[in-house]
């Protein structure tokens, strides 16, 4: 399907909104989204969306929302709600209560893995089985399951390995 602008580009972003049982269907490329990323917003109320789903199942007494405010740039958790759009990146960390069960209903997970080249993915991919394996080994540890913790060491040994195979192959 061709972007519904441009007409020339394969469309890569498809929005419906449908208010009063009338659907509007836009068909978009990647580079046209890009452009257009401001009115679409108005259009389709993406921020008032994510401003209206942030505090959907948690519970928050109305001066703790109050309180909630980024010691780095002062954006406060009620100016999230309303534009739907956090001011920098510490906003992440001070407002994680609030946003990591946010994250996992849009998303369905609350890590960003984001994307990687073909080639890369693999790498990535076992790149972040190690960090899980890591996480195990250190609550095995704390468990004092030595035996289990010796085999998880020795599978991030291995998978080490394997990522450090992939790196030197790909030079």
């Amino acid at each position: 399907m061709l972007c519904d602008i441009c007409g020339k580009n394969e469309a890569t972003v498809h929005l419906t909104e449908i208010i009063n049982n009338e659907v509007t269907k836009l068909h978009l490329c990647e580079e046209c989204a890009k452009e257009k990323a401001y009115e679409m917003e108005e259009h389709f109320g993406l921020a008032e969306l994510l401003g209206g789903l942030a505090d959907f199942g948690v519970k928050l007494e109305a001066d703790e929302v109050s309180k909630l405010k980024c010691h780095n740039c002062g954006f406060t958790y009620m100016d999230f709600k309303k534009i739907g759009r956090l001011g920098c990146g510490e906003c992440y960390e001070t407002f994680r209560k609030n946003l990591t069960p946010l994250l996992k209903r849009i998303h369905g997970s609350d890590q960003h893995y984001g994307k990687a080249p073909s080639r890369a993915q693999k790498i990535v991919k076992v790149r972040d089985d190690i960090q899980e394996l890591k996480a195990r080994l250190e609550k095995a540890i704390e468990r004092e399951e030595f035996e289990e913790a010796a085999r998880l060491r020795d599978q991030i040994k291995e998978l080490e390995k394997k990522m450090d195979k992939k790196k030197s192959d790909e030079e």
